[in-house]
């Protein structure tokens, strides 16, 4: 399983990836990102979180990706993604906003 940290253009989600120190992390973000990272699978183009159909993207995206863990690093994600923390649940994903212990 794969661990996803959003908010892929910011300095923090690299932080993160590297006190994780696993292989197994993917970086997304919903704002642009290098076209070049995306198709080399380095990093995920996410749903706008403005979106009303956000969460349910964001479950098929981790049921397609084999992710089981969202750190979720922007305001507008962490809002749509904690309050459908249950649904993620039942799929057995879990959902962390940027300050919960890792």
């Amino acid at each position: 399983m794969y661990t996803l940290i959003t908010a892929a253009n910011s300095a923090g989600a690299y932080s993160l990836k590297n006190k994780l120190g696993n292989s197994d992390v993917l970086l997304g973000d919903f704002l642009d990102l290098p076209e070049i990272m995306i198709r080399s699978g380095k990093m995920l183009k996410l749903p706008d979180p403005q979106d009303p159909s956000y969460p349910h993207q964001m479950l098929a995206l981790c049921l397609d990706r084999n992710i089981g863990k969202i750190y979720v690093l922007r305001k507008a994600e962490a809002e749509q993604l904690l309050n459908a923390k249950t649904l993620f649940s039942e799929f057995g994903i879990g959902i962390l906003a940027a300050d919960d212990p890792l």
